[in-house]
């Protein structure tokens, strides 16, 4: 864990901070992400995924209407510049406790503004024998918003998937870990790059890896 005090950081900014939520049990999530749509600007097939946004209004989860997510060609080479639309997430996932619990922490543990505006991408990565996963398909990156929260949900039949942070792109990591079920990595998008390397089978079959994605800024707009 990594913290930072001081007069340049971004209000009670940190640099990373990775924790366990002993307060969500992942078995909950499973299921929501058996019927994820595929993701349709990525070639392959290989990454199904739903995407909202919410604020933290005292005690409760607001979501917010509908919306499209945009990033520009600076942060995402691969699908930059282009309006993208997703499903929005299940409703009875919203209404479960451990969904709210979720974002209750991304926002406790960045210590957002009220109602700041919280994306949650929910994404799964498929592998096989034949075709690896990938995680990050657009490499080494930032997202272009604030703070950036990777929760892993689980891991099924698969090797890889290794998260790792960078201070530039052509310097070596300095955090590298897989994320296991429960575990809440917090990233300061302003201070570092992010990648996730591919996945693939640990046996014959397909490998899936599930994870939450929370960004605050939203990165999506009406």
């Amino acid at each position: 864990m990594q913290r930072v005090l001081g007069s340049t950081e971004l209000e009670y900014a940190f640099l990373f901070t990775l924790r366990k939520v002993n307060s969500i049990s992942t078995e909950g999530f499973q299921p929501f992400f058996n019927n994820l749509p595929v993701d349709p600007y990525i070639k392959g097939n290989y990454r199904t995924r739903r995407l909202s946004r919410f604020i933290v209004s005292q005690d409760k989860l607001i979501k917010l209407p509908h919306g499209y997510l945009f990033q520009s060609k600076d942060y995402n080479p691969l699908v930059g510049d282009i309006k993208r639309e997703f499903a929005e997430l299940d409703d009875a996932l919203i209404e479960l406790d451990i969904f709210k619990n979720l974002v209750f922490a991304f926002s406790d543990s960045c210590k957002l503004h009220p109602e700041a505006e919280i994306g949650v991408h929910q994404i799964r990565t498929s592998c096989s024998p034949d075709n690896f996963g990938n995680p990050a398909p657009e490499g080494i990156h930032r997202d272009g918003t604030d703070f950036i929260g990777i929760f892993s949900v689980d891991r099924k039949n698969i090797q890889g998937g290794e998260t790792h942070l960078y201070t530039a792109k052509k310097e070596k990591p300095v955090f590298n870990k897989i994320l296991y079920p429960g575990e809440l990595l917090l990233i300061n998008d302003h201070q570092f790059f992010h990648f996730t390397t591919p996945i693939k089978p640990m046996t014959d079959g397909v490998g899936t890896r599930d994870v939450f994605v929370l960004t605050s800024p939203s990165l999506l707009s009406d």
